[in-house]
C-alpha cells in the first residue's frame, strides 16, 4: 500500500445491517477483518486497565458513470475471454490494491443499473449494464451512494433493479430505496468491529419528480434532514457517520459557495463526521474545518468524457482517512490522504500514474500525461490549503 500508512491489510467487508429505527431489530450478516499492523488496532482491555486506541481506514472515490464507450470497453472485454455480456473488472485492475487495502471502501454509483440483458441506454437517461455491480464488489468496495442526479432516470422501476443487483453481489447501498421502510432503515456497518453509518444524498434529479406517493424513493439534500437523520445513526448505535453529497457545478474546480456552506454546516453538528462529494466529473478540493474533512469533489472514477477535450475529466482522486479512537467511543480523522489517479485509453482503464511512472518503458506520451494530471490533481486537491491543514498524498 502506497504511503505512509504502512502495515499490511487483508480486509473483508465486516458488514452489519440495522432494520429500522433504533427500536427496530438488528440483522447481522457475517463478517470478518484483520489488520496486521504492530502500531495500530486493539480494543477496549479490562475495567482498570488502559484504553487501547483502535484505527480504521475509510477509502471514498469518485463517480461511476457508464457511458456507452466504457460499457464498449467492458464487451470487449468479455468476448475477448469468451463469454458473453461484460466484464468491467479489468478497468478497475489497477485500483484494486489501494481500494482492498481500506478496512471501509465507498464507491458513488451514478447511474441506475438495467436488467440483465437490456435494454441498456447511456447519456442522458442512464441504464448500465448490472455487470458494474459486480465489478466494483470484485474491485473491494463495501458500499455505494446512490443518490445522484441520475437515480430517477429510470423511474422506480431502475431504483429497483439498481439496488436488487447490489443486494445479489453483496454491496450495501444508501440513497435510494424500494420502499418506505428500507428508506427508514440506517446503513450501519461494522468496521473493524466498529459501527459505521454510510447516508447518500442528492441536489436534485435533472428536473425528475419524485413519483407520487414515493418521497422515499431518493434522498434529496436538506441540511435538517441530514442532521435528523444522522442523529438517528447516533441512536442506532454509530460511532462514525459519514455523508455523501452529489452537489456542485459540473467540470468546476472550486466549490460553490453553498457547498462550503453546507459543509461547514454539517460538520459543525457532533453528528457528522466526515463528507465525501461527487457530481463534478473533476477534482475539486479538500478541506478540514475543525477536526473534521470534506473531499468536496473526487472526479470521474469510471467514466469516459472524452470527447470534452477537458482534461480535468480524466482525472480522479481517492480520498483516505484514518479514523483513531483516542477515548473510548469517540472518533477523530487522525491521517488525511489523497491518491491520484488517471481514466486512461486505448484500452480505457484506471491507472495509477505514479505507479505506471516507475515503468521505464512507459511511452513518452504517456509518461508526459500521467506528470501533468499528477501536476494538475495536486493543484486542485490543494486549492483550500488543505496540505497546511495535514492533508498528505497517499
Amino acid at each position: 500500500m502506497a504511503g505512509p500508512i504502512r502495515g499490511h491489510w487483508t480486509t473483508r467487508a465486516a458488514l452489519t445491517g440495522l432494520a429500522g429505527l433504533a427500536l427496530a431489530g438488528l440483522a447481522l450478516w457475517g463478517c470478518r477483518s484483520s489488520w496486521e499492523d504492530g502500531r495500530a488496532g486493539g480494543s477496549h482491555t479490562g475495567t482498570g486497565t488502559a484504553h487501547v486506541p483502535r484505527a480504521f481506514t475509510v477509502l471514498a472515490s469518485g463517480d461511476v458513470l457508464i457511458h456507452d464507450t466504457v460499457a464498449a470497453q467492458a464487451a470487449a472485454h468479455a468476448r475477448h475471454a469468451g463469454r458473453p455480456g461484460y466484464d468491467f473488472r479489468p478497468l478497475l485492475r489497477d485500483a484494486r490494491p489501494v481500494i482492498q487495502g481500506a478496512d471501509l471502501a465507498i464507491c458513488h454509483l451514478e447511474v441506475p443499473l438495467a436488467a440483465p440483458g437490456g435494454p441498456y441506454r447511456y447519456y442522458p437517461l442512464f441504464s448500465a449494464p448490472p455487470q458494474v455491480a459486480d465489478a466494483l464488489k470484485d474491485a473491494g468496495y463495501d458500499t455505494c451512494s446512490t443518490a445522484s442526479n441520475h437515480a430517477l432516470d429510470q423511474g422506480a422501476a431502475g431504483v429497483r433493479r439498481t439496488l436488487d443487483r447490489l443486494d445479489q453481489v453483496g454491496l450495501r447501498h444508501t440513497g435510494s430505496a424500494r420502499s418506505a421502510a428500507e428508506a427508514a432503515r440506517v446503513n450501519l456497518l461494522q468496521v473493524r468491529g466498529v459501527p459505521v453509518a454510510h447516508l447518500s444524498y442528492a441536489y436534485g434529479f435533472n428536473g425528475i419528480p419524485l413519483p407520487a406517493g414515493m418521497p422515499w424513493l431518493a434522498n434529496q439534500i436538506d441540511a435538517g434532514r441530514i442532521l435528523a437523520e444522522a442523529w438517528r445513526a447516533r441512536s442506532a448505535g454509530a460511532q462514525v457517520v459519514i455523508v455523501s453529497l452529489h452537489w456542485g457545478s459540473e467540470y468546476q474546480h472550486e466549490p460553490t459557495p453553498e457547498q462550503r456552506a453546507l459543509a461547514r454546516q454539517l460538520l459543525g453538528d457532533p453528528a457528522v463526521d466526515l463528507i465525501v462529494g461527487h457530481h463534478a466529473h473533476v477534482v475539486q478540493p479538500f478541506e478540514r474545518i475543525g477536526d473534521k474533512w470534506v473531499a468536496y469533489g473526487l472526479g470521474n472514477q469510471l467514466a469516459e468524457q472524452f470527447s470534452l477535450r477537458n482534461p480535468a475529466t480524466q482525472e480522479t482522486v481517492y480520498a483516505r482517512f484514518r479514523f483513531t479512537e483516542p477515548e473510548p467511543g469517540r472518533w477523530r480523522v487522525t491521517r488525511a490522504e489523497y491518491l491520484p489517479m488517471v481514466i486512461h485509453r486505448p484500452p480505457l482503464r484506471i491507472v495509477d500514474p505514479r505507479r505506471a511512472l516507475r515503468d521505464p518503458d512507459v511511452p513518452a506520451g504517456d509518461r508526459v500525461r500521467y506528470e501533468n494530471a499528477l501536476r494538475a490533481i495536486q493543484r486542485n486537491v490543494l486549492r483550500l490549503g488543505a496540505d497546511r491543514a495535514g492533508l498528505r498524498l497517499g
